[in-house]
């Protein structure tokens, strides 16, 4: 994976430790926004916030390399839940953090208003893979959410994504923001780049950040993507993808660059999968 270019504007920022932005920042519950961005636009944006910002460091390092394993039923209905617009949909992956070797098992809920909740279990990155060392965890955390149904589901591995994440503590509004770059989703043979965009994710407990304000300066807003429902949708084309359609056609499929043949086109299926 190649390294982001935005290593010397973050090296201007002030840094902050991991326990810091935990304690300031932990945002458990918040509201997202993400952002499509040409990775040219980075360094002017860092360098606005240089006086307001300050960048995760650690021993010495800015920029961190993650791998994301999604899993879904056999039916997808993590993936159909976020295609039908289901008020209340969840995800489940497992997260490391490659440069350290830690590992979590993560579910995330969607909930009312566009906030999201995660629930997070330190987990093995042997066990990366699988969510069978963490089902109780799992099940128990879906229906505490009222997701019941989606409890005891046979839940496999289905993407994989890889990239490399600089993360901004905004501290005068205890906000977050991430920069991924290096975008690259993997579904079985097929693999996915993203090349000359960053997904730039603003999140805080509710208000606009600056970040969001010097976006929309910009003439940028929020884009509809998820990293796994609009990465699948765009390597599996037989998907429904009304949510993600405008992002696909203008991001990914005009730019993207695959390592496999593009998949047929086939009639995309009409019937709902139930999640709650």
């Amino acid at each position: 994976m190649s390294t982001t270019p935005i290593v010397p504007e973050l090296a201007r920022l002030a840094p902050v430790g991991v326990a810091e932005l935990v304690d300031r920042a932990a945002l458990q519950t918040r509201v997202d926004r993400k952002y499509l961005v040409p990775t040219e636009e980075l360094p002017r944006l860092l360098e606005q916030l240089t006086p307001q910002a300050r960048v995760l460091d650690i021993d010495g390092e800015r920029t961190f390399r993650y791998k994301s394993v999604y899993f879904d039923t056999p039916q997808l209905a993590s993936y159909h839940c976020a295609a039908y617009r289901r008020r209340r949909r969840f995800k489940v992956r497992t997260r490391t953090y490659l440069d350290s070797e830690q590992c979590w098992l993560e579910v995330k809920i969607r909930g009312a208003r566009g906030s999201t909740r995660k629930h997070r279990l330190p987990y093995h990155p042997w066990d990366s893979g699988t969510v069978q060392p963490g089902r109780d965890f799992v099940d128990e955390a879906l229906v505490r959410e009222s997701i019941g149904p989606a409890a005891g589901s046979v839940l496999d591995p289905v993407l994989v994504t890889e990239y490399r994440r600089a993360t901004l503590l905004l501290p005068e509004t205890a906000s977050r923001i991430t920069i991924d770059t290096g975008l690259t989703w993997r579904d079985g043979t097929a693999t996915l780049r993203l090349p000359g965009l960053a997904v730039v994710e603003t999140k805080t407990a509710s208000a606009a950040t600056q970040v969001d304000r010097m976006l929309w300066r910009r003439g940028m807003r929020p884009a509809r993507i998820s990293k796994y429902a609009t990465g699948l949708a765009a390597l599996r084309l037989d998907l429904p993808d009304v949510p993600w359609r405008r992002t696909l056609r203008r991001h990914f499929r005009g730019t993207a660059s695959s390592t496999s043949p593009e998949p047929t086109i086939s009639p995309r299926p009409e019937q709902e999968t139930s999640c709650v």
